[in-house]
């Protein structure tokens, strides 16, 4: 399989070969990924797609005047819907013909995230077990930072399942 990348594109920091060289990874820290800006259009665009128009996610004005945050905060599962994209940007396996979101377990939101504010996926890989005869099934540690805050986004247990 060719793989694409335009300038834009970050590399991924961690690149293996196949599912059996991504197997020796279980039990071990993955690297830092790259930090992502939390916009306002990327709440607005999420409030649109899930239909969760609360105000202190939109209403810029009444956020600065009566939110504790003084501005929009992402909705949680914005947070958490990020998790795809930055283990995506973080991990390459050159033979994955395919990837799927499988499911989560234990997922907690510590620390609403202000507009604007940068998060990064940190972690580990908890489980891997093979699925099927050419897949992997893989529960993820991740927990999505924000810079300089003590208290993370999210913290969850990911689950998703890779195909050769």
């Amino acid at each position: 399989m060719e793989e694409f990348h335009d300038k834009s594109m970050k590399m991924a920091k961690l690149v293996v070969t196949d599912l059996n060289e991504f197997k020796t990874w279980k039990g071990k820290e993955l690297p830092k990924g790259d930090w992502l800006v939390v916009t306002q259009e990327m709440i607005d665009d999420f409030a649109k797609a899930t239909q969760d128009f609360q105000w202190i996610h939109v209403d810029v004005e009444k956020a600065e005047k009566h939110s504790p945050f003084k501005k929009p905060v992402a909705h949680g599962f914005l947070s958490l819907s990020l998790f795809s994209k930055m283990l995506g940007d973080l991990v390459t396996v050159k033979s994955v013909q395919m990837g799927v979101n499988y499911g989560l377990n234990k997922v907690r939101f510590p620390s609403p995230v202000v507009v604007d504010s940068r998060l990064r996926i940190t972690g580990s890989i908890a489980e891997v077990e093979w699925y099927g005869e050419t897949g992997l099934k893989i529960t993820w540690n991740c927990t999505a930072e924000i810079e300089n805050s003590e208290k993370p986004a999210c913290v969850a247990e990911f689950i998703s399942l890779m195909f050769e």
